[in-house]
């Protein structure tokens, strides 16, 4: 990496205002910490209004002005790619977010770099991903966000027809579907469901607590220790 790259990086991920320290610093552009100080030495010498020290951490000062944020051709790849993919597979809101998102990204860049949207070749087709799919995540992530205990029919891959109750914990997309991740009431267990195999599906006021060994970041302990999730 080039040393001007290097401290370009450094400015931008002290950009967000939060401490960091030399050791973080480091390891996120891989370079020896002797040299990480150094740079920021020298930012410090030509005005960067970067406060801390070694040993502490460091951070930009808010009240400062900055110039716009630019994007390497891999970041505005990632942004461009991201918004594609989200606006392909996500929700109704998702989808419509995500075309705004690429505008403002799009409107954002010096105008000498605008072409590079249009030279992002990476799509998602969104024709496979049905419209009642997209509605039908938009309820789910609100009733995730709300902790809102949720009923609905269920076939699994046998055929088998059940009803359930469940707390709703996150939505998970995997390639080619989308699967919901719930404490099950009737199996006392996490389960996980497609949400092409839901039916009648009703969001109910009820509040469920978040407790130990029920929540999201439980789920995912357990998924990888065993490498495979339940379904229903």
């Amino acid at each position: 990496m080039r040393r001007a790259d290097r401290l370009f990086r450094i400015v931008s991920l002290l950009r967000s205002g939060r401490m960091m320290t030399g050791a973080q610093l480091a390891e996120r552009l891989q370079i020896s910490p002797r040299t990480l100080y150094r740079d920021v030495a020298d930012l410090q010498r030509t005005g960067t209004p970067i406060t801390g020290e070694a040993g502490v951490g460091y951070t930009l000062r808010k009240d400062e002005h900055l110039p716009p944020m630019h994007f390497t051709p891999e970041e505005m790849t990632a942004l461009v790619l991201g918004a594609r993919m989200a606006g392909a597979w996500g929700s109704e809101s998702t989808q419509s977010a995500a075309n705004d998102a690429l505008v403002k990204i799009e409107a954002a860049l010096p105008a000498e770099h605008r072409s590079r949207v249009d030279r992002v070749l990476l799509f998602a087709p969104s024709f496979a991903h049905p419209a009642q799919t997209r509605k039908l995540l938009d309820r789910l992530h609100e009733a995730c966000t709300k902790n809102r205990v949720m009923r609905f029919g269920y076939t699994d891959e046998a055929g088998r027809e059940t009803e359930r109750a469940v707390h709703p914990l996150g939505l998970f997309f995997w390639g080619n579907r989308w699967t919901l991740v719930a404490w099950c009431r009737r199996r006392d267990d996490f389960r996980h469901f497609r949400l092409d195999r839901m039916r009648e599906v009703a969001v109910s006021d009820e509040v469920f607590a978040s407790k130990r060994g029920q929540r999201l970041q439980d789920f995912i302990r357990k998924v990888r220790s065993e490498k495979q999730p339940a379904e229903a």
